[in-house]
């Protein structure tokens, strides 16, 4: 067997982790050396599907929250499995005969079944006393242990995971935060802030089981926009106060409202919150103007580790960027648990203003201690910020968008162009640079990108500009001459001055995340600082990554196609309709194959040739150049050169597969060209890339490698590349993180020196780890971390012959997890306890896709509370489709939705209560004898009891206006009794139901073969528009005053209104 093969023994595992990993998590690094050395002494075999088939179940229970949820709530199930567990064992000891290796390797996977049984009680214990302990501070129903909440706060826009939490708690107010930590505290709990979820490395994802997560998306308060007067500060400025789960967006545009500006602008300003903002200190197109979050903050409050609170307050604020002030001071005041009582004398930190920056950089978050100043860049490391005030800036009166499109295949003047345009413009003293953002081609692919230029190709590079200013005339001049210094730069463009076309100008760059469409939705996502004038040569390291990529690609391929002429061509041809063996058949075919490994060798020699000597004078290899290379050889050109200015190409279609298709063509050879494009289609997918984009006028590069996560091989290399793109980061004088963070996936590659700064910091301030234990600590990268894998799933549901799941697969495996549905949907409303985003809900999909595949292969047979948890993801959706139009990879959650309740139809025959029931009979019914009695019964004697039950409900005042001023109620899972009793009774409903229904007051019949048509002869003829009205049964039936009205308002503006068959149903 290969150790491509070997990777991937272990069953039940769908996702990123080698069976080496998983037997490390359980068994211990020394185990997976036991195993190896087993294997070469062959003692492996049906004692080795044994171990693997232990491994596979705790494995997958102690990722899948659902699972965890179901051996939990049913004691005998969970029996079962570690019994069937043991006997494996057993059975591994009575075949090891003896064998020390064999009889360690039982040993330790009994020591871990026996762990893995103790959880579960030790896990029931923990909630009860963690209710327990909550409900004193918060409200119970913000204390959430669900598997819903759970998977939805295991990771973030990575997608990588280690840990799930152990409860989420989503407190009310600002207030309640200090004992939620204090609380955790006791109980051993480490906190996790989390906001909007939407970081890219990791610093909400647990490292710990013991992990509490404190979202904090119900902090919503806003203020004002309020003009203050700043500690060493001259005059009033415009602020704004915003509590720590506030979208960023929503304090841009109350901002704007003002008239002012917020400068905290990252792109996934419609999803993050600002207490993310301040924790990651995030940047965003703006900061080239304003800086960053630091720059931009006027003072915050935060809890300690202590559960007590502290309030910053920076003196003397500059207004700009803070890197550009000699000396910055920051103000410490310490309260109580109370937050009102002081707690000794306030404290002051100095720092140079250069200090907190690399020199140079426009950006830098990589300085974890950064002067000690507390909840800044820490990631949630040192405390919880609890709300900020941050200062507002005046936005010139005018402002144009340029976009420049750069077409030149040589891209080293096109990137220079961004240094032209930053220079010129800041030489102007009537305007400002306020924007300047970056994509190259392959993100230009990747969002669709329509080129304004009329040229048929997209551009190698696209740059935007906002060009800002309060004279309109000298805006217009400078967007002007920044469309000159493209022109001079082989580029064309393009100028937008109303706020409808800049924002169509713009729209592309919000699209970003949708480079990772293609392997299915994960990506290796960094950011690094370039100084502005290596740019150019970041970008020519990162092409020649690429260059190197796609040669060895290439070579793969080539690889792949020899071994498959080397074996039995001719089975493929028996695929063909009219193959026939001969002697005659199969001297042609060696005949071919001869010429097929001629053209593979031609190619492969001038590849690795290439690959060998790219640094060397391309002169003097002129047998590795084409004529147009010739033609475009400049004095001192290398290989590489050529190859980045595109002169030189490396074209496996011009190369290998055409002269491969004529030499294998007619319809008798169609199979070997399937087989062929098949082999190439496979590796092709498995192709490294890197794609740019940049916050360019600051330097912030977003360095992106799409990877698939079941790609093991391609995961390991993806590791590889990164490690040479931090090198050159730092080669050209960068840094490794701008905005991003350096969480759990830049750990490794942070100076030592840095990562002792920091933890001599949380020796000193939380030495306990109270707040996200482990992170940004060594240790505490993704040496554990595993994301799972949609693609593994998909063909699990294959083999499984589970067309359903593995369709529904389908629709939710392109999920970047950006966060960009929440703020249009109508079933994400925190406050309401409403956290089912289309992002949370595909989370959730994709477990419970997981746990029917894993309960099927088993044959223990799936959890009936497994249909229950995917119909409560169904039922919180009203498939408006709102959240298709922002989503970066167009999915449409509505038919997501549509699709699950298909299959809870098909698999689970899903029925509601009794009451349900009868309404959907009333509602069913097409005999008029039927609907009557369903209306005397359901309508008027249940619609009395219901106003009955009100006034009486109304009179205790479990309803009415105090209660309305409560809290919601939880909305996960299923409601308990009493809500559903109050949440039926809250409103009385209508006292009179209309005598007749809508189709009896219009005379109509119950032929469901009629299609009636209302309309004013006078004025409606065959001309006239004509309006399909679906009524809908039950307001046809019960409130058929509104159907009427609706009719007569038709009547009176002469439409012609289509009426749809006799008690036709929506569904």
């Amino acid at each position: 067997m290969s150790d491509t093969q070997r990777i991937r023994e272990i069953p039940y595992n769908y996702t990123s982790f080698s069976d080496r990993e998983i037997v490390v998590r359980f068994l211990g690094e020394e185990m997976w050396e036991v195993i190896e050395r087993l294997r070469g002494s062959r003692r492996t075999g049906i004692s080795a599907r044994l171990l693997f088939e232990v491994l596979g179940d705790l494995w997958v229970v102690s990722r899948n929250p659902f699972l965890q949820e179901d051996l939990l709530a049913d004691r005998g199930r969970r029996t079962a499995l570690v019994a069937a567990m043991r006997r494996r064992i057993a059975e591994i000891e009575s075949r090891a005969e003896g064998n020390p290796l064999a009889l360690r390797l039982a040993t330790a996977a009994r020591e871990a079944v026996a762990r893995f049984e103790a959880w579960f009680p030790r896990q029931l214990e923990l909630r009860r006393r963690a209710l327990r302990a909550l409900a004193r501070v918060t409200r119970r129903d913000n204390v959430d242990f669900s598997p819903y909440a759970r998977v939805a706060h295991a990771t973030d826009a990575t997608d990588w995971r280690v840990e799930l939490p152990f409860v989420v708690v989503s407190p009310d107010r600002e207030e309640e935060v200090a004992g939620v930590v204090r609380a955790c505290a006791g109980l051993g709990l480490t906190v996790i802030p989390r906001g909007g979820g939407t970081g890219y490395t990791g610093s909400a994802v647990p490292l710990d089981e013991a992990s509490a997560v404190v979202n904090t998306e119900k902090l919503e308060g806003l203020g004002p926009v309020e003009l203050r007067r700043l500690p060493g500060v001259d005059g009033e400025v415009p602020t704004i106060r915003a509590e720590a789960g506030v979208v960023t967006r929503r304090v841009a545009e109350a901002a704007e409202r003002a008239g002012y500006v917020f400068a905290v602008d990252p792109t996934s300003q419609d999803a993050c919150t600002i207490g993310g903002n301040i924790a990651m200190n995030a940047g965003g197109k703006k900061a080239v103007l304003w800086g960053t979050t630091l720059d931009n903050l006027a003072t915050w409050r935060m809890v300690t580790p202590e559960g007590e609170w502290l309030e910053v307050e920076r003196v003397g604020h500059n207004l700009g960027r803070i890197h550009d002030q000699p000396e910055v001071r920051f103000r410490i005041r310490r309260y109580g648990a109370d937050g009102r009582t002081p707690r000794g004398e306030p404290e002051e930190i100095r720092v140079p203003g250069a200090a907190l920056r690399k020199a140079g950089l426009g950006k830098d978050v990589t300085d974890k201690f950064l002067a000690g100043i507390p909840g800044v860049q820490k990631e949630g490391c040192d405390g919880l910020v609890t709300s900020a005030v941050f200062v507002l800036h005046r936005m010139p009166a005018h402002t144009r968008t340029v976009c420049l499109e750069f077409f030149g295949a040589d891209l080293r003047p096109a990137v220079e162009a961004i240094v032209a345009v930053k220079r010129h413009v800041e030489e102007r003293p009537d305007v400002v640079l306020s924007g300047l953002e970056h994509l190259d081609e392959r993100y230009l692919r990747a969002v669709g990108y329509a080129t304004k230029a009329p040229r048929r190709e997209l551009p190698r590079m696209v740059l935007l500009a906002d060009v800002s200013g309060d004279d309109e005339r000298a805006v217009a001049e400078a967007a002007s001459e920044v469309v000159r210094i493209a022109n001079a730069r082989e580029g064309e463009g393009f100028v937008a001055a109303s706020p409808e076309a800049r924002r169509r100008f713009w729209a592309d760059r919000a699209r970003t995340a949708a480079i990772a469409s293609h392997t299915n939705a994960f990506k290796i996502n960094e950011d690094v600082v370039i100084p502005l004038e290596r740019l150019a040569d970041y970008t020519e390291g990162i092409e020649r990554i690429n260059i190197e990529h796609s040669i060895a690609n290439k070579l793969r391929i080539v690889e792949a196609v020899e071994a498959f002429l080397a074996g039995p061509v001719a089975d493929a041809l028996r695929e063909g309709r009219d193959y026939e063996a001969s002697r005659e058949l199969d001297a042609i075919l060696e005949a071919k194959r001869e010429a097929a490994r001629e053209v593979l060798a031609r190619a492969r020699a001038r590849w690795e040739a290439l690959l060998e000597h790219m640094d060397e004078p391309a002169a003097a290899h002129p047998e590795l150049l084409d004529e147009a290379a010739r033609a475009a050889l400049r004095p001192g050109d290398t290989l590489a050169a050529l190859l980045l200015r595109r002169a030189l190409r490396v074209s496996y279609r011009r190369e290998v597969r055409r002269p491969l298709e004529e030499i294998f063509a007619g319809e008798a050879f169609a199979p070997v060209r399937r087989r062929l494009d098949a082999i190439h289609a496979e590796i092709r997918a498995s192709r490294l890339f890197v794609a740019l984009h940049m916050h360019a006028g600051d330097g912030n590069v977003h360095t992106n490698i799409p990877v698939h996560s079941s790609d093991y091989r391609m995961l390991r290399e993806a590791e590889r590349v990164v490690d040479r793109v931090m090198a050159l980061a730092r080669a050209l004088g960068g840094v490794i993180s701008g905005e991003h963070g350096i969480g759990i996936t830049k750990l490794q590659y942070l100076e030592p020196e840095a990562v002792e700064a920091f933890a001599a910091y949380k020796r000193r301030v939380d030495p306990e780890g109270r707040f996200n234990r482990g992170k940004l600590l060594p240790g505490g990268g993704l040496e554990r971390a595993y994301t799972p894998s949609l693609r593994l799933v998909q063909q699990e549901a294959l083999i499984l012959e589970e067309s359903a799941l593995g369709a529904l697969n389908d629709d939710i495996r392109h999920c970047l997890r950006c966060g960009k549905c929440k703020p249009v949907c109508n079933t994400h409303v925190p406050r309401a306890n409403l956290l089912y985003s289309p992002r949370n809900k595909i989370l959730a999909a994709g477990m419970l896709i997981e746990a029917f595949l894993y309960e099927e292969q088993t044959r223990r047979g799936i959890a009936v509370r497994h249909f229950d948890e995917l119909a409560d993801v169904a039922d919180h959706c009203t498939v408006c489709r709102k959240c298709a139009q922002p989503c970066p990879v167009d999915i449409d959650f509505g038919e997501v939705t549509m699709r699950i309740r298909r299959i809870l139809r098909e698999r689970a025959g899903r029925r509601g209560g009794l009451v349900a029931r009868a309404a959907m009979a009333f509602l069913d019914a097409t005999d008029p004898r039927a609907i009557h009695a369903g209306r005397a019964l359901l309508a008027r004697a249940g619609f009395a009891a219901q106003r009955a039950a009100h006034a009486a409900a109304r009179r205790l005042g479990l309803v009415g206006p105090r209660a309305e001023r409560r809290p919601p109620a939880p909305t996960t899972g299923r409601p308990r009794p009493g809500a559903q009793v109050l949440h039926f009774v809250r409103r009385p409903v209508e006292a009179a139901v209309p005598p007749r229904t809508m189709r009896q007051a219009l005379g109509l019949g119950r032929e469901r073969d009629v299609v009636p048509i209302v309309r004013d002869p006078a004025r409606a003829g065959d001309g006239t528009e004509a309006v399909l009205y679906f009524p809908g049964c039950g307001s046809e039936r019960l409130f058929s005053q509104v159907g009427l009205a609706t009719l007569a308002m038709l009547w009176e503006t002469g439409a012609r209104t289509v009426l749809p068959p006799g008690y036709l149903c929506c569904g």
